[in-house]
């Protein structure tokens, strides 16, 4: 069975509690979670113009390893239903543009497949565009899986992290290191 990492993080509610949440229902869906990062407190990447800083609520972030037997599609489908179920919102008539800015519950992201590398037409892209760019990927990343090479940079995660230029505040959180036990 391929390694599958995942970010998760939200930024709005019980951000504990939904991420906690998050990880049990991994579990109930069959996928096996093998491994958890600690929780970085994260500052917003995307921030809509004109808005305040206390209208800007940081994420709690963190990436989970899992290993699944369902292909990446598949995959996709059921962390969405996860998403959804836990109050994730998707306005319709939204730009791609405009989607950016909100706030979310929850946000389940696909980084890496194993080796695999797919670029579908739609919202299906493995590994993740832009998790070498960003320190609250990469950060928790590192805590778990630091010699995992980036299968289209051929770098380790370790490197990427050491040479990233995100200048976006990520600090560890306070948080027991078995965060996601009850």
């Amino acid at each position: 069975m391929p390694q599958v990492y995942l970010s998760l993080g939200s930024n709005l509610g019980d951000r504990l509690a939904l991420l906690r949440d998050a990880v049990d229902r991994l579990g109930a869906a069959g996928l096996a979670v093998v491994a958890a990062s600690p929780l970085y407190e994260s500052e917003p990447w995307e921030v809509e113009p004109g808005q305040t800083e206390s209208e800007r609520p940081w994420f709690l972030n963190c990436v989970v390893a899992i290993e699944t037997s369902l292909p990446p599609r598949m995959l996709l489908e059921h962390l969405q239903a996860i998403e959804t179920a836990l109050g994730r919102a998707r306005p319709p008539g939204l730009t791609p543009e405009a989607r950016r800015f909100t706030a979310r519950t929850l946000d389940i992201d696909i980084l890496f497949y194993g080796d695999e590398v797919i670029s579908a037409p739609d919202d299906l892209h493995i590994p993740h565009l832009l998790a070498a760019e960003r320190a609250f990927v990469l950060r928790p990343l590192a805590d778990i899986a630091p010699d995992l090479t980036h299968p289209t940079l051929y770098r380790p995660v370790r490197e990427l992290l050491e040479d990233l230029g995100d200048e976006h505040e990520v600090r560890l959180g306070s948080y027991p290191p078995r965060w996601f036990e009850h």
